[in-house]
């Protein structure tokens, strides 16, 4: 099936590749000329967990093209894939204006029938402004369906390759029938394709996204009470993760939630309950408590400094919001890396791969090494911030003489506290008592 995908962010290239890899003949277009002659080129433009073999097999079989002109990418395809920005306002509200600009440009170029699906996360009833968009210039039968992705940054290739489920929104018999054939590679092990109408489509994208904010908020929020209780909230997650009813994922502590779905779409829903005149009181507690949780651990660390972080050195270990990913959009790093400069601290930076997206805003404000033991040289302490499986393990003897002062403030829990006690080091977590060890 030949098959075009309109933008080539994390959802566009991981769905155009995916798609090539079961046979398909698929164009991804974007507007991007320099992006777009990258990806021509055979190199790829997003760091994403087993990509890049993907991506390269399949360019070099004939199967994978990219182009910046839309109607060469569209010419035959059978199905239209949206995979394009809707960034919020400053309202919270997602903007549409990408994808209803390329409907509009889509509508004359098409020559037969054609699905157009709508990847994009977008409010309810967006497939209806999408269908009047293609219709003004339309000549041929078409149908508009959401489809909207579940990819995990980090393990986006597995979530498609395997998915749990499809969601397909459409009441249109010959749209379900070219979709079940798309999908066909992907769920013949049984994994379900749920049909329902356009709307329910469009909401099941921002209720899921909307359920797993807010449960990581939840157990944020008990976190923070065993602080005040002299409680240990892995022992809680553990005791409560085993109940069938409420399952163990999603329910570490941290220094909240980031990256490109969560925020945005948490902002999204609450902006359409305002408009459906409804107050969907939890998504704003959701998002007042992951907004002071992200930069919980600096209230730590100036009171551990007796108040004051200037001239402090501060390592960090983790930029991207979470592993195996290079994507910064909403990291927590981000939020400490600004709390630290404003607080007259001076930032030293390590991530595996997040750094050249960090320096594109920090510039030379904070310091960077591509190894994770030369920043901790003579620090003050050492703020970890996402959970790459290279922290998980790191040589402590190493850390202890490089370090000015043996203590770190760990927003993910990445080790145990008896062994940081025996370590000698002084250990800020969350939702854990404090270990006090003997750092200066």
């Amino acid at each position: 099936m030949k098959i075009a995908v309109i933008g080539t962010g994390y959802v566009g290239l991981v769905t155009g590749t995916c798609f090539a890899e079961t046979g398909n003949t698929v164009t991804c277009v974007d507007i991007d000329e320099k992006k777009v002659s990258t990806l021509q080129q055979g190199k790829i433009t997003i760091f994403e967990h087993g990509l890049e073999t993907m991506f390269e097999k399949n360019l070099h079989q004939g199967r994978l093209f990219f182009t910046t002109d839309l109607a060469t990418g569209i010419k035959d395809a059978k199905i239209i894939l949206l995979a394009l920005p809707t960034p919020p306002g400053e309202d919270g509200s997602a903007d549409l204006q990408y994808v209803l600009k390329v409907a509009e440009q889509i509508g004359p170029l098409l020559k037969e029938y054609t699905v157009i699906v709508n990847k994009s996360t977008v409010p309810v009833g967006t497939s209806e402004l999408v269908r009047e968009s293609i219709a003004r210039n339309a000549s041929v039968e078409f149908d508009v369906v959401s489809n909207p992705e579940f990819l995990r940054e980090g393990l986006a290739v597995e979530d498609f390759m395997k998915p749990e489920r499809v969601v397909v929104g459409t009441r249109s018999q010959r749209a379900i029938k070219v979709i079940e054939n798309l999908y066909a590679p992907f769920t013949r092990q049984g994994n379900p394709i749920i049909l329902m109408d356009e709307r329910s489509a469009e909401l099941t994208k921002y209720a899921a996204n909307a359920f797993l904010a807010t449960k990581i908020t939840f157990m944020n929020e008990i976190a923070n009470l065993c602080e005040k209780l002299g409680a240990d909230v892995d022992l809680v997650r553990k005791g409560i993760g085993t109940d069938s009813r409420i399952g163990k994922r999603f329910l570490f502590a941290g220094i909240g939630y980031g990256g490109s779905c969560f925020p945005k779409d948490v902002k999204a829903l609450a902006k359409s309950s305002d408009d459906a005149d409804y107050d969907f009181k939890i998504l704003k507690a959701v998002m007042s408590v992951n907004d002071k949780q992200k930069t919980k651990l600096i209230g730590s660390m100036k009171k551990y400094f007796n108040g004051s972080l200037k001239g402090k050195t501060i390592a960090m270990w983790g930029l991207s919001f979470k592993p195996y990913t290079d994507d910064i959009r909403e990291a927590p790093s981000l939020y400490n890396i600004q709390e630290l400069i404003d607080g007259g601290a001076v930032v030293r930076g390590h991530d595996p791969e997040a750094m050249e997206n960090v320096k594109k805003i920090f510039s030379d404000k904070i310091q960077y090494s591509e190894n994770q033991y030369d920043i901790l040289q003579g620090a003050d302490a050492l703020l970890i911030a996402t959970e790459w499986p290279e922290y998980r393990n790191p040589d402590f003897e190493r850390m202890a003489l490089a370090m000015k002062t043996k203590v770190i403030f760990d927003g993910r829990n990445l080790y145990g506290l008896d062994e940081i006690a025996e370590l000698g080091f002084t250990y800020y977590s969350v939702g854990r008592k404090i270990v006090n060890g003997n750092s200066k």
